[in-house]
Parts: C-alpha cells; structure tokens; sequence
C-alpha cells in the first residue's frame, strides 16, 4: 500500500512502469505480478529435460548459460529470471567485484568468477539479502507466495534453492516448489520438507519500491517518536534535525 505522503507519486510510478515493462501493481511495489510472472517461467522449466550436473563450465558474459541439458537448482533460479530480462550471472558479477569481500568465501577464490559464482547457492543468498527483500523463515504456509525465493539445507550441509510456485500442494495447503534437486527441474510438494535457511522476494524494481517503503516508515517512526520527547528548539535546529 502507498502511503498517503506518497500518493502523488503514483501516477509517475505507473508511467514508469509501461517504459520498463512492468504492470501498474507491481510499480507500486505490490509483488503479486512479477511473482506470478517468475512462478510460471519456473514453471515452465519443468518441460526442459535437464541432468543435473555442477561441472564446472566456460560460459560467455552477460548472459551465459551452461548447455540447456544441464544444470543445478541454482541454474533453475538464473534460467527463471532471465526469462524476465533479468541477468543473474552479470547482477551477481557487478556486485561481487563492487564488494567481494561481503561474499562467501568457501571456495577460496580471490577475485569474483562470472563462469560460476551466480550458480552457488550461497552466493545467491548473499545477492538477494543485499539487493532484495528478506523475509521471515517460518513454517507458516500463508508466509510464502508465488515467485518467492527459499533456501533450503539438504543434509547435512548441502545449499538448495528452490522457486515457490503459484501452485497448490494436493491438500490445498500451501504451495509447491519448483527445483532440481538431482531429477531435474520439478513442481513438487516439498516446501517444508527441507530445513529453510533463506526466504527471499527480488524484482530490481519491487526492490527500490520496498526499500525506499521501509525507509520512509523509518523516518516517520524516527520523526514521531523524536517530536514526542524533543526539547523546544529554534525552528532550523527542528528541521537540520531530521535531514536524512
């Protein structure tokens, strides 16, 4: 919901939104439309025959894929976004050489690898925690949604990832996932069966929406609070106060 102070911006959002191809909701940080829309390109993956294999490959950049008969569940994530237009292997790369040391180092690299580093799950992690929305992990199934990003440990440390679908699970319960977990990219019902370690929603525009949301909040809270127990000052101390 846009707050009432913010409500002028609405109509230049929307606009904005028919330039970069998004719809009206998701201009206006709703994530049901782009979460509906990565549901299904993770959905349709599943009528790819893929065997899962991590070799290591050479791959161009940006844009550079293992060959379309391979991969691992992180490739079910990068193949479902760049659907969308949106470039896992380059957003991760730019990020990692920006800021290398925020990154996992496990794999004893020195210098970000645009061949490997956006098909590790850990590193997936990391990117979606700086430049997405973080949600709670819970085992409520009313927390996750269509598009929605989880991490998942298979015993005893292996990193998962998986896409949440806009399907439901034969019970009607909650949602099933979309993943390769060694089969191959498949809806299965299978959300709570792994210990969750990650939740996370990431459109590059839903994003800045739900940041600059949370920041606006933070600074009404911060003004509230501050004009309840605030001393009397003259009135450019007040407002040299409250720069952000």
């Amino acid at each position: 919901m846009i707050s009432q102070d913010c409500s002028k911006w609405v109509p230049v959002v929307c606009c904005l939104s028919l330039v970069i191809g998004v719809s009206a909701s998701e201009a206006r940080g709703d994530w049901s439309g782009f979460g509906d829309r990565l549901a299904m390109a993770a959905l349709e993956r599943t009528h790819h025959h893929v065997h899962y294999d991590a070799s290591y490959v050479v791959l161009s950049y940006p844009g550079g894929d293992v060959p379309p008969d391979q991969g691992v569940c992180a490739d079910v994530v990068v193949r479902s976004y760049r659907a969308l237009g949106i470039d896992l292997q380059q957003l991760v790369h730019v990020d990692m050489k920006a800021h290398f040391a925020a990154y996992p180092r496990k794999w004893g690299l020195r210098a970000p690898d645009s061949n490997i580093d956006h098909r590790r799950v850990l590193n997936l992690e990391t990117f979606f925690s700086r430049h997405g929305v973080s949600l709670p992990v819970t085992s409520r199934p009313e927390d996750y949604r269509p598009g929605d990003i989880v991490t998942m440990t298979v015993p005893p440390d292996l990193p998962h990832i998986a896409i949440v679908s806009d399907r439901k699970s034969p019970d009607g319960r909650r949602y099933m996932i979309i993943h390769n977990i060694g089969q191959g990219p498949k809806l299965e019902d299978r959300l709570f069966e792994l210990p969750i370690t990650g939740h996370y929603r990431f459109d590059r525009h839903y994003a800045t929406i739900a940041r600059a949301h949370r920041r606006s909040h933070e600074v009404s809270s911060a003004y509230t609070q501050s004009k309840a127990t605030q001393v009397h000052r003259p009135k450019g101390e007040e407002l040299a106060a409250f720069q952000p």
